[in-house]
This record gives structure tokens, C-alpha cells and sequence, in this order.
């Protein structure tokens, strides 16, 4: 069974850049400019496992299969997700479906690198990511207690 993980954060702050060293390939696209990935990229990274080697060898198997991690890079997060600004819903619902998220913030200073608000500040930019998750989950509860009194 394996474990998948979700790279979120604003625009152009290394998530795909993040997505091709994890993964050892250039399969994510990284441009600069927001929204250069729309649909999410998939990588899976083979973890290697001494103890499945010391199981195969004293029961000979033929083949070892370990277990993978997958990496889930994802659009970037602009303020107003929550409700459907930016590719909002389909960011939404790509990171509803991971184990985990690696949250990414920019920390560097690049004129040749754009940013959402044309402004560093990694404090903000994280204030953003987190209001949009929480707003997305009491969304959901709103949703959930509104069926369950359908229900009733």
C-alpha cells in the first residue's frame, strides 16, 4: 500500500521545481507564470527497504516489490480558492485526495520570478494557504451538517 503526498502552495514558489528533484524527472513543467500546472503532476518514488531485502533473500523469493511514495504536485493556491477564484475547486478537490501535504512557501527574492501579490512575505503567504484550507473544511462541515438535517 502505498502513501501519496500533496506539494501546495502559492503560484511560482517551487512546487514543480519540488516535484522533478523528488522524483528525479522533469515531468512537471515549470514556468513562470501562475497556473502553469492545471492538472496535477504524479511521480511515484520506489522506497527501498532492508528489511523486505533480508525477508526475499531467506525466503528466495523471485521478486521484491517495495513500497512507493507517491508525490502529488499541485496548482497553485491564490487567495479566494475556497470559493472558486483561481483553479480553486479543482485544487480543492486534487488535495483531498493525499495522505499529506508539503507546504511550500517562497523565502527568495527573484525579479525575474513573478509573484501572485507582486510582494515577498512568506508570513502572508502562508496566512493565505492556511484561511483557504480552513475556509474549504467548514465548507465541507457546513455541507455535512446541512444533509444531516436533510436526513432528520
Amino acid at each position: 500500500m502505498g502513501f501519496n503526498c500533496g506539494i501546495l502552495g502559492l503560484p511560482n514558489v517551487g512546487k514543480s521545481t519540488l516535484f522533478n528533484a523528488l522524483t528525479s524527472t522533469q515531468k512537471a513543467e515549470s514556468k513562470n507564470y501562475p497556473f502553469c500546472t492545471i492538472e496535477p503532476n504524479i511521480g511515484k518514488v520506489e522506497i527501498k527497504d532492508e528489511r523486505l531485502d533480508a525477508i526475499s533473500e531467506i525466503s528466495n523469493s523471485e521478486k521484491k516489490i517495495y513500497n512507493q511514495l507517491e508525490f502529488v504536485d499541485i496548482a497553485g493556491l491564490v487567495k479566494g480558492a475556497s470559493k472558486g477564484e483561481g483553479l480553486g475547486n479543482k485544487f480543492l478537490s486534487n488535495l483531498s485526495q493525499v495522505d499529506a501535504i508539503i507546504h511550500l512557501v517562497r523565502c527568495f527574492k527573484d525579479k525575474n520570478i513573478t509573484h501572485v501579490d507582486d510582494e515577498i512575505s512568506p508570513l502572508k503567504d502562508i496566512a493565505v494557504i492556511e484561511t483557504e484550507l480552513l475556509l474549504s473544511d467548514l465548507s465541507k462541515i457546513e455541507n455535512i451538517i446541512e444533509n444531516l438535517k436533510k436526513k432528520k
